[in-house]
């Protein structure tokens, strides 16, 4: 198997995560800062190029209904504009709660999550991966649970 980029979007703040080569394990990559560079596509192409990356896998936030707000919107429009740059096709993983969760190992580690927020968005990253790569395993293991 071939490695798995996972992006936690902001608009401020891109978190990425990378799978090792065998999908099993995602580890927190970096944070790209919309502020200080120009274009987050040429950032995450040139990963996409050096780390042999073969999909990606982006958190969709979602309303607690399930439903899709305004930020899933944005979510949407930026990973349209990626996978043309990229020229692949990009998975989504209902991100509900992972920013939650990443400041709660934060809290856990004693971070102070103020200093930390770009800590957040590559630990967010990494949940939505981890829980995506887990999802492949599963149904892989479990092959009826695709239809589902």
């Amino acid at each position: 198997m071939s490695r798995i980029l996972g992006i936690d979007y902001g608009e401020r703040r891109i978190g990425l995560a990378i799978s090792d080569p065998l999908g099993i394990i995602a580890q927190t990559l970096t944070t790209l800062d919309t502020k200080k560079i120009k274009d987050p596509f040429f950032e995450i192409k040139n990963i996409v190029k050096e780390k042999k990356v073969k999909k990606i896998v982006v958190g969709l936030p979602k309303n607690m209904d399930g439903t899709i707000g305004e930020q899933g919107k944005k979510v949407l429009e930026f990973a349209k504009n990626l996978s043309k740059e990229v020229n692949m096709k990009i998975d989504f993983w209902d991100e509900r709660l992972s920013s939650v969760e990443s400041q709660k190992i934060l809290k856990e580690t004693k971070r102070k999550i103020k200093q930390d927020k770009k800590i957040v968005d590559r630990i967010s990253a990494s949940l939505i991966l981890q829980g995506y790569l887990e999802s492949l395993k599963s149904n892989s293991m479990n092959p009826s649970k695709k239809d589902e």
